[in-house]
């Protein structure tokens, strides 16, 4: 990652799901969260809309797993962490993964979303892209910020892109119906041992391509992601050393310590909102993709908005708030600010977001901060002893391909994600993340830093395609990658696969929105604006509104493929 790129920041909805994308984090690290691997109830072939593909239906459509040999990174994943480069870089002996063009010059138009101002279409980074890959790729860059809405009217109009990136936060309403619909299989190019034509896609982990498949079809080119937790309580280690605070170890340890932080008159809080932190301290499931939240407990199938783990953490939430321990920006939802400059300035010690803020804090701060530490909470069970995680889903952004895509756009397509997913360590890789050298980036002491040019024109284009094995890897910092990496192994060891992990499963559209106002009452009940009474009225109308359908919806999904955890 570039030290001078800008930090993340974080998204208006969960930070798990949006912050890293703010950032060219997203670019080198695959950060992402995820959406839900399992095919149609109806069977393979059926097309059905709704369900999900697995066991025998699926390995007949995964491409087969062919680990690259290319380059051997500093710190293996374990315990589904990314895989992490701690050593400096040297231009010379970068590794060559793609070893003759495979695009056939054909022109390929590609649709995804964007964050920042797009730069003009035929820059050089575009065209000495394009020049490596043997492909014309033409960018319809969208405003990440209102994608869904681009996302709409593009899947509803027979005018489709040649390529479409769609991220899992953005697969909701009737976009998973589209995608079955709109979108090419491309399990004749990638099924198998079809894939060997294309070794950098082979690479890519299993669990990416299950989630890859909708309606039965592989139609998914996925950005690989780890299953270790990705939602980390950062802290200003300098001034916890300073100050001697210790790291807490349980939910009351950290009320006493956000307490004994706080003063509001030397404009000084222990925190931001931590209901994130609150949902993982009290072993809560997943509710930032799909399936949201159900898991089985006891032999049934139970929701996470039922559960007492839920409630209680949405009050210990609470509490913090009540006590005045949270800084006042919080105050103000999803739409609150920026936190970089506030948490820089020490307004605030703790933040819960995801990962690639740590090192987007550090690469911001480290010329006119250098006393300036952010690290990374291990994170407790509320009562002290070992916390229950829930495994994130192995890919959480997809790039399709067009329906009425020819064979020959479709080869090129896949040309150009072979050279994206190309792992860390290569010269393609330098290629689709740093630009070309001298013009984009240039390399000192084995730190690769983008120019100005570079900083304009090498952001979340090519990434978007296809990425390799989730990857660690910060030059200029390798601690971080480091502490990142190790972070990762520590919680992944704690973290539970949840019955439907790694199914990408489509609901019956007329269950999508039944939880949409969630969200926003978990936050005015931690702000004080409703009660925990207001909740279980909440949860009582959902049942009766579709809620215990969609169980047992799930539960035939359950009866029918097994239990992921199982």
């Amino acid at each position: 990652m570039t030290p001078n790129a800008a930090a993340p920041s974080p998204g208006p909805s969960g930070p798990s799901r949006r912050s890293f994308l703010a950032s060219t984090a997203v670019a080198t690290a695959a950060v992402a969260g995820g959406m839900p691997l399992l095919a149609a109830c109806g069977g393979s072939d059926s097309g059905s809309r709704d369900g999900t593909t697995s066991g025998k239906d699926a390995k007949k459509i995964l491409p087969a797993y062919v680990a690259s040999n290319v380059v051997t990174p500093d710190i293996p994943s374990k315990n589904g962490s990314a895989i992490g480069f701690t050593s400096k870089l040297d231009l010379a002996t970068l590794k060559t993964s793609v070893p003759k063009k495979l695009g056939k010059g054909g022109k390929v138009t590609v649709m995804s979303p964007f964050w920042g101002s797009p730069p003009k279409q035929n820059n050089a980074y575009y065209r000495a892209m394009n020049d490596l890959i043997g492909v014309d790729v033409v960018w319809q860059n969208q405003d990440g910020n209102t994608y869904d809405q681009k996302l709409g009217a593009v899947l509803a109009s027979s005018d489709v892109p040649d390529v479409v990136v769609v991220p899992g936060w953005n697969m909701g309403g009737k976009i998973p119906s589209a995608i079955i619909s709109k979108f090419a299989d491309l399990g004749p190019y990638l099924s198998g041992d079809a894939v060997k034509e294309y070794p950098n896609l082979a690479a890519i982990p299993t669990g990416a391509w299950q989630r890859s498949i909708f309606g039965g079809k592989l139609r998914g080119l996925p950005m690989p992601a780890p299953s270790a937790p990705s939602m980390v309580p950062l802290y200003r280690q300098d001034i916890f050393d300073e100050e001697g605070y210790e790291i807490p170890k349980s939910c009351d340890e950290f009320m006493a310590l956000a307490k004994e932080i706080t003063n509001a008159k030397a404009k000084r809080w222990a925190c931001l909102d931590m209901k994130w932190t609150a949902f993982q301290a009290f072993g809560v499931l997943s509710g930032a993709e799909k399936p949201l939240g159900w898991n089985l407990v006891d032999g049934k199938l139970v929701n996470r908005i039922e559960t007492e783990e839920f409630l209680e953490a949405l009050e210990w939430s609470r509490k913090l708030f009540a006590a005045g321990v949270v800084h006042p920006d919080s105050k103000m939802g999803k739409n609150a600010p920026d936190p970089g400059p506030k948490f820089a300035a020490g307004e605030f010690l703790i933040y819960p977001n995801n990962i690639s803020q740590w090192w987007g804090r550090t690469a911001e701060q480290a010329t006119q901060n250098p006393d300036f530490k952010i690290w990374g909470m291990d994170i407790w069970g509320h009562d002290g002893g070992n916390p229950t995680l829930w495994a994130e889903q192995p890919a959480g952004i997809f790039a399709f391909v067009n329906k009425k895509a020819s064979e020959s756009v479709i080869r090129d397509v896949l040309a150009v994600a072979n050279v994206t997913a190309a792992p860390y360590g290569t010269k393609e890789y330098m290629m689709t993340n740093y630009g070309v050298e001298g013009t984009h980036y240039t390399v000192k002491d084995g730190v690769p830093t983008k120019t100005d040019q570079g900083n304009i024109e090498v952001m979340n284009a090519y990434v978007m395609v296809a990425s390799p094995a989730a990857t660690l890897a910060h030059p200029d910092f390798p601690e971080v990658a480091k502490g990142q990496v190790e972070w990762q192994q520590r919680m992944g060891a704690f973290a539970k696969k949840s019955s439907f992990w790694g199914m990408q499963i489509t609901e019956p559209a007329r269950y999508t929105n039944l939880q949409n106002d969630a969200e926003q009452l978990e936050d005015d009940i931690v702000r004080g604006r409703k009660k925990i009474s207001d909740m279980q009225q909440f949860v009582s109308d959902w049942k009766s509104k579709g809620g215990d359908k969609l169980r047992d919806w799930y539960q035939k999904i359950l009866d029918e493929n097994g239990s992921a955890a199982g």
